[in-house]
C-alpha cells in the first residue's frame, strides 16, 4: 500500500547524499525529486528522470521552493493534500509497545493520510523525529497542535504560504495555530533524520556562511515574540516556542467522516528479519 497524495522533495547539493531518495525507493514509495536547473544531470545520475522535477528558480533558498511546489500541487496537479519531505531522512519507522521497528512499504504513509483526511481543521500533521523519542518514556500517537518539521502532510488549499527564510516550517504551523486551526505531530510513525548543519548542502551552506544562529532564531522570535524565546543551549542558540496557548484548539471531524471501530493494522505485520 502507497500514499494517495504526492510526496516531493526539494534538494540542493546532495546528489552524493540522496538520504530520503534512498529511503524511499528502498520501500518502494513513489516520489517527485524537486531540484534546480543546474544540479538536474547531477540528479540525473542517482534517480530516474522521469522522477525529476525543475524549479524555474536558482539559489533562493528552501521557503521560496516549498512556495513553488505548493502552487504547483495547487494549481497544476490539483491535490488536495500533498506531502514535502527534507532530503536529509535516513529512515522510517512505526513505534509498538515503545520499540521502533522499520517499516518496508509505504502503508504508514497511508494510515496518516486517513487519519488527516477526517477532520476538516487539521491543516498540518507529519512524524515525529526517531531521536526524540527516547526507549525508556512512554510516548502516545500522536501530539496535537505542535511543531511539524521537515515531513509535512499539507492540506493543499489552505490560505497560507511559507514566509520566513529560517524556521519557515515552524512559522507556518504557528500561524495556523493562531488562526485557531490543527497541526499534528504523528508518534507511532516517526522520522529518521540526519541532524541539522551534519550534511553538505541544503540549508547548511546558508547556516555556515552567515554563521548566525541567533539572528535566524531571533526571526522566528520577531516573527511571534508572543509565544517565541531565544535561547542559549547545547552551546548555540535556539528558538523556543510555547505551544500551551494552543491546547484548546480542538479537531472538527468531517461531516461525512466514518472512523470504523476495532483496530486496523493495513495488513502491516511485524516480522523479524535476518
Amino acid at each position: 500500500m502507497n500514499p494517495s497524495y504526492p510526496i516531493f522533495i526539494p534538494t540542493k547539493g546532495r546528489y552524493k547524499t540522496p538520504y530520503t531518495i534512498k529511503a524511499l525507493d528502498r520501500i518502494g514509495v513513489p516520489f517527485t525529486v524537486v531540484v534546480e536547473e543546474q544540479e538536474y544531470k547531477e540528479y540525473s545520475k542517482v534517480v530516474d528522470k522521469s522522477r525529476l522535477l525543475v524549479l524555474p528558480h536558482q539559489n533562493k533558498g528552501l521557503t521560496v521552493t516549498r512556495n513553488w511546489i505548493w502552487d504547483y500541487a495547487q494549481n497544476e496537479i490539483k491535490t488536495p493534500y500533498f506531502w514535502t519531505m527534507d532530503d536529509n531522512i535516513m529512515d522510517f519507522y512505526r513505534l509498538n509497545h515503545n520499540i521502533e521497528y522499520r517499516v518496508s512499504s509505504g502503508t504508514f504513509l497511508k494510515v496518516m493520510e486517513d487519519f488527516v483526511e477526517r477532520y476538516e481543521n487539521l491543516y498540518i500533521s507529519g512524524m515525529a523525529y526517531e531521536f526524540f523519542v527516547p526507549r525508556k518514556k512512554k510516548h502516545p500517537p500522536f501530539i496535537l497542535n505542535t511543531r511539524v518539521y521537515s515531513n509535512m502532510l499539507i492540506k493543499t488549499d489552505i490560505p497560507y504560504r511559507n514566509v520566513t527564510f529560517y524556521n519557515d516550517d515552524t512559522d507556518l504551523c504557528l500561524r495556523v495555530l493562531k488562526d485557531g486551526h490543527c497541526t499534528l505531530q504523528f508518534v507511532a510513525f516517526l522520522a529518521d533524520k540526519i541532524a541539522t548543519m551534519t550534511v553538505k548542502g541544503g540549508m547548511t551552506d546558508y547556516y555556515e556562511k552567515t554563521n548566525k544562529r541567533k539572528q535566524f532564531a531571533e526571526e522566528l522570535f520577531r516573527a511571534h515574540p508572543d509565544v517565541v524565546r531565544v535561547v542559549w543551549k547545547f552551546n548555540r542558540w535556539h528558538h523556543q516556542v510555547d505551544y500551551r496557548p494552543f491546547k484548546a484548539n480542538k479537531l472538527i471531524k468531517k461531516a461525512d467522516a466514518v472512523i470504523p471501530k476495532g483496530v486496523n493494522n493495513y495488513g502491516m505485520e511485524l516480522k523479524r528479519l535476518d
